[in-house]
Protein backbone atom coordinates (compact mmCIF):
# COMPACT_ATOMS: atom_id res chain seq x y z
CA UNK A 1 0.00 0.00 0.00
CA UNK A 2 2.86 2.43 0.76
CA UNK A 3 4.54 1.78 -2.40
CA UNK A 4 1.33 2.22 -4.13
CA UNK A 5 0.58 5.52 -2.50
CA UNK A 6 3.98 6.89 -2.84
CA UNK A 7 3.84 6.40 -6.77
CA UNK A 8 0.89 7.95 -6.79
CA UNK A 9 2.04 10.81 -4.99
CA UNK A 10 5.34 10.83 -7.01
CA UNK A 11 2.49 11.19 -10.44
CA UNK A 12 0.61 13.55 -8.89
CA UNK A 13 3.66 15.94 -8.09
CA UNK A 14 4.94 15.24 -11.86
CA UNK A 15 1.59 16.24 -13.10
CA UNK A 16 1.01 19.21 -10.87
CA UNK A 17 4.49 20.59 -11.69
CA UNK A 18 4.79 20.21 -14.71
CA UNK A 19 1.00 21.70 -15.83
CA UNK A 20 2.26 24.71 -13.65
CA UNK A 21 5.30 24.79 -15.73
CA UNK A 22 3.95 25.12 -18.56
CA UNK A 23 1.13 27.57 -16.92
CA UNK A 24 3.63 29.92 -16.06
CA UNK A 25 5.85 29.61 -19.34
CA UNK A 26 3.47 29.56 -21.78
CA UNK A 27 3.50 33.58 -21.77
CA UNK A 28 7.33 33.64 -22.13
CA UNK A 29 7.24 34.39 -25.44
CA UNK A 30 5.09 37.71 -24.84
CA UNK A 31 7.68 40.52 -24.49
CA UNK A 32 7.42 40.61 -28.29
CA UNK A 33 4.01 42.29 -27.96
CA UNK A 34 5.73 44.47 -24.80
CA UNK A 35 8.02 46.63 -27.38
CA UNK A 36 8.84 49.15 -25.30
CA UNK A 37 9.59 46.74 -22.58
CA UNK A 38 11.12 44.12 -24.52
CA UNK A 39 14.18 43.71 -22.83
CA UNK A 40 12.80 43.66 -19.02
CA UNK A 41 10.02 41.14 -19.68
CA UNK A 42 12.91 39.23 -21.52
CA UNK A 43 14.69 39.32 -18.45
CA UNK A 44 12.15 38.24 -15.92
CA UNK A 45 10.75 35.71 -18.38
CA UNK A 46 14.06 34.03 -18.99
CA UNK A 47 14.24 33.57 -15.01
CA UNK A 48 10.84 32.49 -14.54
CA UNK A 49 11.52 30.01 -16.95
CA UNK A 50 14.60 28.44 -15.75
CA UNK A 51 12.66 28.90 -12.01
CA UNK A 52 9.88 26.39 -13.30
CA UNK A 53 12.31 24.18 -15.18
CA UNK A 54 15.02 23.08 -12.86
CA UNK A 55 12.32 22.59 -9.92
CA UNK A 56 10.04 20.03 -11.81
CA UNK A 57 13.33 18.45 -13.76
CA UNK A 58 15.93 18.19 -10.13
CA UNK A 59 12.41 16.73 -8.69
CA UNK A 60 11.65 13.86 -11.58
CA UNK A 61 15.46 13.56 -11.59
CA UNK A 62 16.26 12.96 -8.32
CA UNK A 63 13.32 10.76 -7.46
CA UNK A 64 13.67 8.16 -10.24
CA UNK A 65 17.65 8.46 -9.96
CA UNK A 66 18.03 7.36 -13.40
CA UNK A 67 19.85 10.85 -15.91
CA UNK A 68 17.82 11.50 -18.60
CA UNK A 69 14.85 11.93 -16.76
CA UNK A 70 15.35 15.67 -16.62
CA UNK A 71 15.40 16.24 -20.06
CA UNK A 72 12.46 13.76 -20.30
CA UNK A 73 10.48 16.39 -18.24
CA UNK A 74 11.43 18.89 -20.28
CA UNK A 75 10.21 17.39 -22.84
CA UNK A 76 6.55 17.11 -20.87
CA UNK A 77 6.53 20.89 -20.85
CA UNK A 78 7.63 21.21 -24.26
CA UNK A 79 5.03 19.30 -25.83
CA UNK A 80 2.12 20.26 -23.23
CA UNK A 81 3.34 24.02 -24.06
CA UNK A 82 2.26 22.97 -27.51
CA UNK A 83 -0.95 21.76 -27.17
CA UNK A 84 -1.92 24.99 -24.85
CA UNK A 85 -0.21 27.40 -27.94
CA UNK A 86 -2.56 25.18 -30.44
CA UNK A 87 -5.39 26.93 -28.37
CA UNK A 88 -4.19 30.74 -28.97
CA UNK A 89 -3.95 29.85 -32.24
CA UNK A 90 -7.15 28.90 -32.77
CA UNK A 91 -7.86 32.37 -31.34
CA UNK A 92 -5.77 33.45 -34.27
CA UNK A 93 -2.40 33.74 -32.58
CA UNK A 94 0.79 32.91 -33.84
CA UNK A 95 2.55 29.93 -33.44
CA UNK A 96 5.76 28.84 -33.49
CA UNK A 97 7.16 25.66 -32.86
CA UNK A 98 10.81 26.99 -32.21
CA UNK A 99 9.65 28.92 -29.15
CA UNK A 100 9.40 26.36 -26.89
CA UNK A 101 12.20 23.45 -27.40
CA UNK A 102 14.89 25.83 -25.59
CA UNK A 103 14.49 24.07 -22.65
CA UNK A 104 15.91 20.65 -23.80
CA UNK A 105 19.10 21.91 -23.33
CA UNK A 106 19.33 22.95 -20.68
CA UNK A 107 17.79 19.94 -18.86
CA UNK A 108 20.52 18.12 -21.04
CA UNK A 109 23.18 19.93 -19.25
CA UNK A 110 20.95 19.26 -15.72
CA UNK A 111 21.46 15.51 -16.56
CA UNK A 112 25.14 15.76 -17.73
CA UNK A 113 25.96 16.53 -14.08
CA UNK A 114 23.78 14.16 -12.16
CA UNK A 115 25.70 11.49 -14.09
CA UNK A 116 29.16 13.27 -14.40
CA UNK A 117 29.12 13.71 -10.46
CA UNK A 118 27.63 9.75 -10.19
CA UNK A 119 24.46 11.20 -8.73
CA UNK A 120 25.66 13.56 -6.42
CA UNK A 121 22.36 15.85 -4.88
CA UNK A 122 24.74 18.77 -3.48
CA UNK A 123 26.93 18.77 -6.97
CA UNK A 124 23.62 18.61 -8.87
CA UNK A 125 22.08 21.30 -6.90
CA UNK A 126 25.25 23.38 -7.16
CA UNK A 127 26.84 22.88 -10.56
CA UNK A 128 23.26 21.91 -12.17
CA UNK A 129 21.48 25.18 -10.96
CA UNK A 130 24.74 27.37 -11.86
CA UNK A 131 24.89 25.70 -15.79
CA UNK A 132 20.80 25.56 -15.73
CA UNK A 133 20.16 29.31 -14.93
CA UNK A 134 23.29 30.95 -16.57
CA UNK A 135 22.45 28.56 -20.07
CA UNK A 136 18.58 29.34 -20.48
CA UNK A 137 18.43 33.03 -21.07
CA UNK A 138 21.47 32.05 -23.79
CA UNK A 139 18.60 29.75 -25.60
CA UNK A 140 15.67 31.74 -25.02
CA UNK A 141 17.44 34.62 -27.43
CA UNK A 142 16.45 32.04 -29.74
CA UNK A 143 13.32 33.21 -29.40
CA UNK A 144 14.46 36.84 -30.56
CA UNK A 145 16.35 35.54 -33.43
CA UNK A 146 13.70 33.36 -35.42
CA UNK A 147 10.53 34.90 -34.12
CA UNK A 148 8.37 37.20 -36.55
CA UNK A 149 9.44 40.87 -35.90
CA UNK A 150 8.35 42.21 -32.52
CA UNK A 151 6.53 45.20 -34.31
CA UNK A 152 5.13 43.80 -36.87
CA UNK A 153 3.45 40.96 -34.45
CA UNK A 154 2.64 43.58 -32.07
CA UNK A 155 0.75 45.71 -35.16
CA UNK A 156 -0.66 41.95 -36.78
CA UNK A 157 -1.99 40.38 -33.35
CA UNK A 158 -2.85 43.55 -30.85
CA UNK A 159 -3.62 42.92 -27.37
CA UNK A 160 -6.72 43.66 -26.17
CA UNK A 161 -6.24 45.65 -22.93
CA UNK A 162 -2.62 45.46 -21.10
CA UNK A 163 -2.31 44.88 -17.47
CA UNK A 164 -2.16 47.96 -15.46
CA UNK A 165 1.14 47.16 -14.47
CA UNK A 166 2.83 46.13 -17.54
CA UNK A 167 0.92 49.60 -19.35
CA UNK A 168 4.40 51.74 -20.22
CA UNK A 169 4.82 55.18 -18.69
CA UNK A 170 7.41 56.33 -20.68
CA UNK A 171 9.30 53.98 -23.26
CA UNK A 172 12.58 54.12 -22.02
CA UNK A 173 11.82 53.48 -18.43
CA UNK A 174 12.28 50.08 -17.55
CA UNK A 175 14.44 48.84 -20.37
CA UNK A 176 17.61 47.37 -19.24
CA UNK A 177 20.39 48.71 -21.57
CA UNK A 178 23.22 46.14 -20.93
CA UNK A 179 22.66 42.54 -22.00
CA UNK A 180 19.45 40.98 -20.86
CA UNK A 181 20.92 37.74 -21.41
CA UNK A 182 23.74 38.52 -19.27
CA UNK A 183 21.39 39.98 -16.46
CA UNK A 184 19.12 36.89 -16.70
CA UNK A 185 21.56 34.36 -16.40
CA UNK A 186 23.39 36.28 -13.33
CA UNK A 187 19.96 36.14 -11.41
CA UNK A 188 19.37 32.53 -13.05
CA UNK A 189 22.39 31.33 -11.48
CA UNK A 190 22.28 32.25 -7.94
CA UNK A 191 18.29 31.19 -8.46
CA UNK A 192 18.32 28.44 -10.16
CA UNK A 193 20.63 26.79 -7.24
CA UNK A 194 17.67 27.07 -4.79
CA UNK A 195 15.21 25.98 -6.47
CA UNK A 196 17.40 22.95 -7.57
CA UNK A 197 17.48 22.13 -3.38
CA UNK A 198 13.49 22.67 -3.28
CA UNK A 199 13.17 19.79 -5.88
CA UNK A 200 15.54 17.82 -4.46
CA UNK A 201 13.57 18.60 -0.49
CA UNK A 202 9.96 17.62 -2.27
CA UNK A 203 11.65 13.88 -2.34
CA UNK A 204 12.30 14.12 1.09
CA UNK A 205 8.59 15.77 1.61
CA UNK A 206 7.07 13.21 -0.17
CA UNK A 207 8.31 10.32 1.50
CA UNK A 208 7.62 11.85 4.78
CA UNK A 209 4.05 12.26 4.16
CA UNK A 210 3.90 8.24 3.07
CA UNK A 211 5.85 7.31 5.91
Amino acid sequence: LMVWLRRCTHYLFIVVVAVNSTLLTINAGDYIFYTDWAWTSYTVFSISQTLMLIVGATYYLTFTGVPGTATYYALIMTVYTWVAKAAWFSLGYSYDFIVTPIWLPSAMLLDLVYWATKKNKHSLILFGGVLVGMSLPLFNMVNLITVADPLETAFKYPRPTLPPYMTPIEPQVGKFYNSPVALGAGAGAVLACTFAALGCKLNTWTYRWMA
